[in-house]
């Protein structure tokens, strides 16, 4: 008799270098037809407003109570051109939330015993030691230590503008032709002197996350995104996330279009001398990476602040000696480690890029929340202030959460 199966060659005709292809996991893709409720009459009134009193095309939420999803919805426009409304699975760039990804990522390698936060970067004794790194000008470089780079006090300020985000400057500097890449970033502030003592302030460093992201490498012997994922992403139940590109042709499946305000001006593309949006090529996505390159959905965003909030609900990816190492500044005058602030009762993570807009935060009442938006404002970073004031009234307002784990129903309903 004929087998009812269709079979193709054997794994052997494939010769010996033959690898199978990996299984296209993907993340639980929750629908917002399920928090389609009126108990949350005042969420959906206040995002809607605040999207059209903004100008804003649209956003995702995603609220946890006591470590379980109850509220995923998505509000406005996914794709504004193509009509296609926004849903909680779809994918933002998060810009600054992916330093406490990449905090998250150092805080493993050092629970596993790769690194430690004390480990000198830089010099002999550093663990970027090699070239081109080992060329510097101030030998006070070889004071900084991860532990300073995860809190921005590594030596350097944004006096004149931020290096990553000055391409063309850099290509300057070193003499070389568009595009330039971290490593080339890195090396051109290496020959320059530091603006302070490491460890002595705070002040704000996408460089020094970037040069994290070589460390995790240096560490891990895997590449940047790749240690992330598997390390702390997957474990979870992550499998969406990923680094994001600059240009619309290089839009990730399920991701997002982005809009900047209507009065918006063109600027120079950072692999040229075009003249193009800020949000499609004016800022190097891809190599913001470690400070500001990911993609992510507001469930799965919120799925990974759940498992580095110290509450255990659901269990957490790091050591509540790590979680706490975070979260208590060495000293008074230094930043918390990944998280942009904590505050007595809340702490929480910020990003913003033109055409994205992100906020997350975790509060000690067991609220937990992450909100997304696909456009900009001329507001800039004090939009997240905005944010906040809009979702603090919304979930006072809101009486009473539903029973349920949205993880779990929407898994079985799949």
């Amino acid at each position: 008799m004929a087998s009812k199966y269709i079979t193709g060659p054997s794994i052997e005709s494939f010769g010996t270098d033959f690898t199978p292809p990996e299984p296209n996991v993907t993340s639980l893709r929750i629908s917002g037809f399920f928090s389609d409720d009126v108990v949350f009459e005042s969420i959906d009134q206040s995002v809607n407003s605040f999207l059209h009193r903004n100008e804003m095309a649209g956003a995702s939420v995603a609220i946890a109570k006591d470590g379980k999803l109850v509220f995923s919805k998505g509000y406005g426009w996914a794709d504004r051109d193509s009509r296609i409304h926004t849903e909680p699975y779809h994918l933002f760039r998060v810009a600054s939330v992916s330093k406490l990804i990449t905090a998250a990522g150092i805080m493993k390698l050092a629970e596993d015993g790769k690194l430690h936060l004390e480990d000198r970067v830089f010099g002999p004794e550093g663990i970027l030691n090699q070239a081109p790194y080992d060329v510097y000008i101030d030998r006070n470089v070889e004071d900084i230590r991860v532990k300073h780079l995860l809190n921005h006090s590594g030596g350097w300020t944004n006096r004149w503008g931020d290096p990553m985000f000055i391409p063309h400057a850099v290509a300057r500097g070193l003499d070389k032709e568009l595009p330039v890449d971290a490593t080339d970033i890195i090396q051109y502030m290496l020959g320059k002197r530091l603006h302070f003592k490491p460890g002595t302030m705070s002040s704000y460093s996408n460089l020094g996350y970037a040069i994290l992201g070589k460390i995790i490498e240096k560490a891990s012997g895997d590449t940047y995104e790749s240690y992330i994922k598997t390390n702390i992403l997957y474990p979870i139940g992550i499998f969406d996330m990923r680094l994001g590109g600059s240009y619309l042709t290089e839009r990730a499946e399920l991701e997002v279009k982005y809009y900047e305000p209507s009065d918006t001006y063109m600027v120079i593309d950072h692999k040229s001398d075009d003249k193009v949006l800020r949000s499609y090529g004016g800022n190097d996505v891809n190599t913001l990476g470690p400070a500001g390159g990911w993609l992510a959905s507001s469930t799965d965003l919120l799925k990974f602040m759940l498992a580095i909030d110290g509450m255990n609900l659901p269990n957490d990816i790091l050591s509540r000696e790590s979680v706490e190492k975070m979260t208590t500044p060495e000293k008074k005058y230094l930043d918390p480690i990944g998280w942009r602030g904590v505050r007595k009762d809340y702490w929480y993570r910020t990003g913003t890029l033109a055409g994205t807009s992100a906020l997350m935060v975790r509060k000690d009442n067991g609220i937990s929340y992450v909100v997304l938006f696909n456009s900009s404002t001329w507001k800039g970073p004090m939009l997240t202030s905005d944010i906040r004031r809009m979702m603090e009234g919304a979930i006072k307002k809101t009486s009473e959460w539903p029973d349920y784990n949205l993880f779990d129903l929407a898994s079985n309903w799949k």
